[in-house]
């Protein structure tokens, strides 16, 4: 009897200030200053920017969650080294402005897999932008979330303010942005910051649960719907009526599941499920 063939190894790149840690096609992808409240350096944009890249087209992640390292989320940019750090470097400074909007908003809210935010502490400032370009967000009840920009005289620096102005009520927008004043992981979920909020002893087994539950859907429909629905946010009806045929089209032909026709057949045919009770079995993956 031959013998069964050991899965290969994965390899990942390391990283001074970002970690990747593993777990059955869940890539969890860590701000690791745990020291510094995981506060945004202009070499953590540099390795953020390298891992979601390597992670994007890396066959062995079905879900990204993005969290931080010890009690912290992220405590915004760190204010020494990334402003006085490179305020005698020009060339430095424009790198580390880039790579900061690169991955915390361009690549990670166009991430081809599923992505959640695991806020598992302390959220502050510049924080608020990759919370915002996940797709799902779930912190504890103990996280603390603050736009403290205000209390020394500045607005959220890049585009945090445009992030909490499409996550939340304007309302609250305006009141957190303007009185600087914290709020805890409940409150977030109340005005729209984050799906949920659960005692701190639950958060990762939540997140899980939500992770093994995107892992059963077809991966194309899942891109392709968060794709659409980000974009016709801000289209008028008949611009968001082409789109939307269009994406529908193009999803029968990226689909190499044929999740459309396997979900028809067990519907129909076979009445092995209801679609309003759950998902379709998937016998087809794509390998």
């Amino acid at each position: 009897m031959a013998a069964t063939k050991a899965a290969p190894k994965i390899v990942d790149p390391t990283f001074e200030t970002v970690k990747i840690e593993r777990d059955k096609g869940v890539t969890f992808l860590i701000m690791n200053r745990p020291e510094k409240r995981n506060a945004m350096s202009p070499q953590l944009h540099l390795d953020m920017n390298d891992a979601i890249d390597h992670l994007s087209i890396d066959p062995h992640t079905d879900v990204l969650v993005l969290t931080g390292a010890g009690k912290a989320f992220c405590a915004g940019q760190d204010i020494r080294l990334y402003f006085r750090g490179t305020a005698t470097d020009p060339a430095a400074r424009a790198k580390a402005r880039r790579a900061s909007n690169d991955w915390r908003w361009q690549k990670l809210s166009k991430f081809p897999k599923p992505t959640i935010a695991m806020v598992n502490g302390f959220c502050f400032g510049g924080a608020f932008t990759q919370v915002s370009a996940c797709d799902f967000a779930i912190a504890s009840n103990s996280a603390v979330f603050g736009l403290s920009e205000v209390n020394w005289g500045i607005i959220p620096g890049g585009i945090v303010s445009w992030n909490v102005g499409q996550m939340m009520r304007l309302r609250d927008a305006i009141y957190y942005a303007t009185t600087g004043e914290p709020f805890k992981g409940k409150r977030a979920m109340e005005i729209g910051m984050v799906n949920k909020s659960v005692p701190a002893n639950k958060l990762k087994s939540e997140v899980m649960k939500l992770a093994r539950l995107m892992q059963q859907k077809s991966p194309a429909a899942v891109k392709y719907t968060k794709e659409a629905i980000r974009a016709v946010r801000f289209m008028n009806e008949p611009e968001a009526a082409d789109y939307l045929n269009a994406k529908s089209d193009a999803l029968k032909f990226i689909d190499k599941e044929d999740s459309r026709g396997q979900g028809m057949s067990q519907f129909l045919d076979e009445k092995s499920y209801r679609p309003g009770l759950g998902h379709f079995e998937r016998r087809n993956k794509a390998k």
